[in-house]
């Protein structure tokens, strides 16, 4: 069975969403966390689709802010230097190249050398359209950042779809007031609009007001 959806921008999360970064990403943080005693199982379920220092944040609540801060900078330049296991996810250098001509953005909680990093080392090209870590005050779950995405490509947020894996992201994007295509086998806990396995199972067809995209 298929589903199409018309809309007139397209928002894309980067890591799980766009960039199968899981390895690494769990690899570091395990690391960070092992010192402070934390379970394995807590860390996971935090650090996935959020801004570093918030997740340091949810971690360790009565730790100085200022720390979280200074940690992150160096987890995020180590995160840009480690590349290792970075692959695309199935499909989305084809969804990026449908897309060209259209209105997307990629919005993630990376900043643009992160962001550049790993979109090259998956071999996907990074769109003109940006909004990064560095663009933003709050991080997902906060709206903010797809609400600047759409701001950024003058398109209302009733007409935006995005496309995230985690439930940071998910929250995020259903706060904006847009709809949300999830994708991977995690993403379904969170309640998006639509459940895709991966991005080869969206294909975009252009449309006199926008364009369709067309998944199952």
């Amino acid at each position: 069975m298929t589903e199409t959806i018309r809309t007139r921008a397209v928002l894309l999360d980067m890591d799980g969403t766009l960039v199968d970064s899981t390895a690494v990403v769990e690899r570091l943080w395990l690391a960070w966390a092992e010192p402070h005693g934390l379970s394995p199982q807590h860390v996971l379920s935090v650090v996935h689709g959020r801004q570093g220092h918030q997740s340091m944040a949810i971690m360790l609540p009565e730790r100085d802010h200022a720390i979280n801060l200074r940690e992150n900078d160096a987890m995020l330049a180590t995160e840009t230097s480690d590349v290792d296991g970075v692959i695309a996810i199935a499909g989305a250098g084809d969804l990026l190249d449908a897309l060209a001509g259209h209105p997307h953005a990629i919005v993630t909680s990376a900043n643009v050398a992160l962001m550049t990093a790993r979109m090259q080392a998956a071999g996907l090209a990074v769109p003109v359209s940006a909004v990064t870590a560095e663009n933003v005050s709050a991080s997902k779950p906060d709206p903010e950042g797809f609400l600047l995405g759409a701001s950024l490509l003058g398109i209302d947020p009733a007409d935006c779809v995005v496309f995230e894996d985690s439930g940071a992201g998910i929250q995020a994007g259903l706060a904006a007031g847009m709809r949300v295509i999830g994708v991977g086998k995690h993403a379904a806990a969170h309640d998006p609009t639509y459940l895709v396995d991966d991005l080869t199972q969206v294909a975009v067809v252009p449309a006199d007001d926008g364009f369709d995209l067309v998944i199952g």
